[in-house]
């Protein structure tokens, strides 16, 4: 099996062309191992679609299927346009969450950097959340996939690997969560912080990082209409919110390098 590296602000993934296998959850579980595999934050499989230009499906380090990924949809796009099964420079990708439209940004041949316009949030009332370590208030925003947003005195040095799990298995969101830890650093600027869903601590999450500008703008925190610059561990995504919640955004994505197993 042939594969391709790729990552976005270091959230990092397995890209595969093709049909997804029936082992998938123990094949991502394998390769995505970081000792005695390929090392990633899980696989994305990509193939043709009958409804858009091509489908995604993404598997976390821990098998389980998630909905979107707004880091790894950005070289999706990246890579069916390097490798040339596109040549368009806005195309269509079918998710889980739905279709979401991607717009390429070529340089010397190459794509650098995406702009996605990932849909519409939905932001709900803040919600307490009793924890072994803590009582967290939170809020809880849909960008296609759940999210629970904390703003925090210093997202630096949040406890995500102490709250971050009990967080994403809490009772309060009975499929799970990821868990967002967020800190107003300057106008419309957050320094964010993430625990995945099915991955743990990330460099970065896409979807993550729209959520919290959609929680911070709800609060007041942020404005509508301009760009909002979520610093990750990875790097700095540009997102926009507009009147409706509907979001776009804007980041790099990197290949890694090209590799071969025979773990199938």
């Amino acid at each position: 099996m042939r594969f391709t590296k790729m990552h976005g602000l270091g959230n990092d993934y397995l890209y595969v062309y093709g049909e997804v296998p029936a082992n998938i959850a123990a094949l991502s579980q394998k390769l995505s191992d970081r000792h005695f595999g390929a090392g990633s934050d899980g696989m994305i499989y990509i193939a043709p679609s009958a409804v858009a230009d091509f489908k995604m499906r993404i598997f976390n380090a821990d098998g389980s299927e998630a909905m979107m990924c707004g880091n790894g949809i950005r070289c999706v796009g990246k890579y069916v346009y390097d490798k040339g099964y596109t040549d368009k420079t806005r195309l269509t990708v079918e998710t889980l969450s739905g279709i979401k439209t991607l717009s390429l940004l070529v340089t010397a041949g190459k794509v650098r950097q995406v702009t996605v316009d990932m849909g519409s949030a939905v932001v709900s009332a803040d919600r307490k959340l009793d924890l072994p370590a803590a009582s967290v208030i939170c809020t809880p925003v849909s960008v296609g996939n759940p999210h629970a947003v904390q703003f925090v005195d210093d997202a630096e040095h949040a406890p995500l690997a102490e709250i971050g799990p009990q967080i994403e298995h809490h009772t309060a969101f009975p499929g799970g969560v990821n868990a967002e830890f967020a800190q107003l650093t300057a106008p419309n600027t957050l320094r964010m912080r993430v625990w995945e869903r099915g991955s743990g601590v990330t460099m970065a999450c896409g979807t993550g990082a729209c959520a919290t500008a959609a929680a911070a703008v709800n609060k007041g925190l942020c404005d509508f209409d301009r760009p909002v610059f979520v610093q990750l561990d990875g790097g700095t995504l540009e997102i926009a919110v507009g009147r409706e919640y509907r979001i776009t955004m804007t980041g790099p994505a990197e290949t890694v390098y090209e590799g071969e197993t025979d773990v199938c």
